[in-house]
């Protein structure tokens, strides 16, 4: 996981529907929900430029897809005391994945995984040699982070501050793509910044979700997603990722979920009140 960004505007059809909902949440809350990697959803023309056959990309789809992430975001938003913000994405990241940078600072572009992957999860080829990668850019991966930063700038002028908490979760065994998978894989990983990530929401994180067997730090995923506009210079904007291992929600690769999807959302609404608690509301009103 690495900190990305909004780029440059390009020109985007007009015609595109938005492939992410921006789901509201309490008026005054602070907090963001980021689930970018939940989807399997593969349009047609895009289906169409990768080189697996169904069921290999159906295999692939379930190694790759933060499976029921976007369940646990929702039930930590009915659960907690002021439902934060949504932004999910419809789409699977072997679309664009939003989360990385478009260009040469994408350290995952060393195994054919930057914002359009040609490569697998398995390093075998999802596209040919040559393919451009531009008219996915420019479709789906702009629009995406001008609506993220649009949506940041509006919790920022209605509550003065925004905690982007990003959802995602992670394999228990390393799949060969992954570059940082030596070290440990607690059953949640907590992903910081050192410019966004404040120890007093990474306190919260471990309290909320310390009930699972162990939380760690930056291993085996790293960073957080903070708008390029807000990244590193905008100490309103927080940021944190939480990776949670599969294997405590799931049968993995892709399997259904489990019970553990209520318990997972509802640590994660703890987290939501930590961080904005009633009591700050109350003194607002």
């Amino acid at each position: 996981m690495t900190d990305t960004s909004s780029p440059a505007p390009r020109a985007t059809p007009a015609s595109v529907p938005p492939s992410f909902r921006l789901l509201p949440g309490a008026a005054d809350s602070p907090v963001l929900l980021h689930v970018p990697h939940s989807s399997r959803e593969v349009p047609a023309e895009v289906r169409a430029g990768i080189l697996l056959g169904d069921e290999e990309l159906d295999r692939e789809l379930d190694h790759i897809t933060d499976s029921h992430t976007a369940e646990i975001a929702a039930v930590a938003a009915a659960a907690a005391g002021a439902a934060p913000w949504r932004f999910v994405n419809g789409l699977s990241r072997l679309v664009v994945d939003p989360e990385r940078f478009p260009d040469e600072r994408e350290e995952m572009l060393a195994v054919g995984m930057g914002a359009v992957y040609t490569r697998t999860t398995h390093r075998a080829a999802l596209r040919p040699a040559g393919f451009d990668a531009e008219p996915l850019l420019d479709r789906y991966f702009v629009p995406y982070a001008r609506a993220m930063t649009e949506a940041v700038a509006a919790r920022l002028a209605v509550a003065g501050r925004v905690v982007i908490v990003d959802v995602h979760s992670y394999p228990a065994r390393r799949l060969p793509y992954e570059l940082h998978g030596d070290g440990p894989r607690p059953p949640v990983c907590l992903g910081t910044d050192a410019f966004h990530t404040p120890p007093a929401l990474l306190d919260a994180a471990r309290e909320a979700f310390g009930g699972f067997g162990g939380v760690g730090t930056d291993s085996p995923f790293a960073g957080t997603y903070v708008p390029l506009e807000h990244y590193g210079r905008d100490p309103r904007v927080s940021a944190l990722m939480v990776e949670i291992r599969r294997d405590l929600y799931m049968s993995e690769p892709g399997g259904p979920a489990g019970p553990g999807i209520e318990a997972l959302g509802a640590a994660l609404a703890a987290l939501v009140d930590a961080v904005a608690p009633a009591g700050e509301r109350a003194r607002k009103a």
